[in-house]
């Protein structure tokens, strides 16, 4: 059973997920062998805390409505809850800083709430049953919005005495080359970071400060692929950065798997161009690590927060 560190639960009918995002918050509810029996996703209301809070209530209502059942309730966020003063912190939808997420939803719904950071969700996912399934050492990545990491480790969540176990998109891009120190301002007060560079803003305004026109991450990929001499520039730095970032990860986790998730997982050349250059920066003769996209895509980080409250066993070792 995936444990988040508070102790074992005994198993319950129905799991409530909820993937807080910046831009959307996606629903599901899933059985005890993983089925999706529900689901939904809304506008998230951006800037209003309150309104975010009463959209998460309405949410669960709903869904308890329709299924005529009880539901346990997890949450993946961004950032996390603090330890120090048990309000969010470090989350990109800066609307949530300082704020008592956790007690406040509890009041809502008139239950406890588990929450966790949303790459920690996504490492949960596939770690219970996805692209990683049975792996001793799983590292979540999120290359979306925001860039975020999780890690799970012999099916526990490792958070850590800050809350911020995996958050490497806020280290400083490694081995930097000419032109990337100190790097772009970050929403966190810093420069360099290496969700600046690996975001899908991060990857746009790359593109924008070569030259180019795009309005979307996205388009700059497509431009890529029809030879566009600007895109390429630009793709090609992204592989780059995001190989470098990941050995760095290697070189002190050595994880197992590293998954995948977010909008920019699903650039196929990636699982390729990556592995093949970041043997350059790991500090290992061979790297076994293998890099593969969530089996769960952006239905991932929403399942692994319905499973905070208790995931299939992970198959043993052989």
């Amino acid at each position: 059973m995936f444990s988040t560190g508070s102790g074992e639960h005994t198993a319950v009918p129905l799991r409530l997920g909820i993937d807080l995002g910046g831009t959307k918050i996606a629903a599901v509810v899933i059985d005890q062998a993983g089925a999706v029996v529900w689901e939904t996703r809304r506008a998230t209301p951006r800037d209003d805390y309150r309104g975010t809070v009463d959209a998460i209530g309405t949410i669960v209502s709903d869904a308890e409505k329709e299924l005529g059942h009880h539901c346990t309730v997890g949450i993946g966020m961004p950032g996390a809850i603090s330890p120090a003063t048990g309000l969010v912190k470090n989350a990109n939808s800066t609307w949530l800083i300082g704020q008592p997420l956790d007690v406040d939803l509890r009041l809502r719904l008139g239950r406890d709430v588990r929450l966790a950071n949303d790459a920690n969700c996504l490492a949960v996912s596939e770690a219970a049953d996805g692209a990683a399934t049975g792996a001793p050492i799983v590292f979540g990545v999120i290359l979306g919005t925001g860039t975020g990491g999780g890690l799970v480790a012999h099916g526990r969540v490792l958070t850590g005495a800050n809350a911020i176990a995996g958050e490497f998109g806020h280290n400083a891009l490694p081995w930097p080359a000419a032109g990337e120190s100190p790097g772009p301002p970050c929403y966190c007060g810093r420069r360099g970071c290496i969700e600046t560079f690996l975001s899908g803003p991060g990857l746009l305004a790359d593109y924008q400060r070569r030259g180019g026109d795009a309005a979307r991450a996205e388009d700059v990929m497509a431009r890529a692929e029809t030879g566009d001499a600007t895109a390429v520039a630009s793709r090609d730095a992204w592989f780059s950065r995001l190989a470098r970032a990941l050995a760095s990860v290697i070189n002190i986790v050595d994880p197992d798997v590293i998954v995948v998730g977010g909008g920019l997982s699903r650039i196929a050349a990636l699982y390729m161009v990556v592995p093949s250059i970041w043997g350059q920066w790991v500090f290992s003769d061979q790297v076994a690590t293998r890099l593969v996209p969530a089996q769960y895509g952006d239905a991932s980080g929403v399942r692994g927060a319905a499973w905070l409250w208790g995931a299939p066993e992970p198959p043993a070792p052989a």
